[in-house]
């Protein structure tokens, strides 16, 4: 296991991201833009766990993990820690103050 770079030419966005998604993994996508407009419309398309865009890491607070093949749930932020949590849900509890034990 290790990192891999692919370097394919493409015409237009909608090929590059068509490129980018044609495969069974999904941990990290790549991305270099001048244009915010551009880097928004990526990051919503690219199927990935996370998107870094213009080289810039994630805050050591980002979630961390992929979609598809690369896995499924976070570690790291808050998403990690609700792997942790179990809820509960409670009904029928009236908070009158004569149910409240001293």
């Amino acid at each position: 296991f290790g990192p891999v770079i692919c370097f394919t030419p493409f015409d237009t966005e909608e090929e590059a991201i068509a490129l980018a998604n044609n495969s069974p993994y999904g941990l990290t996508n790549f991305a270099f833009s001048s244009s915010g407009p551009r880097r928004r419309r990526l990051a919503h398309a690219l199927q990935s766990g996370q998107v870094e865009m213009n080289d810039e890491p994630g805050d050591l607070g980002s979630p961390f993990g992929g979609v598809k093949a690369s896995g499924f749930g976070r570690e790291g932020g808050v998403y990690g820690l609700e792997e942790f949590c179990q809820i509960k849900a409670v009904t029928g509890y009236n908070n009158n103050e004569e149910d409240i034990e001293e």
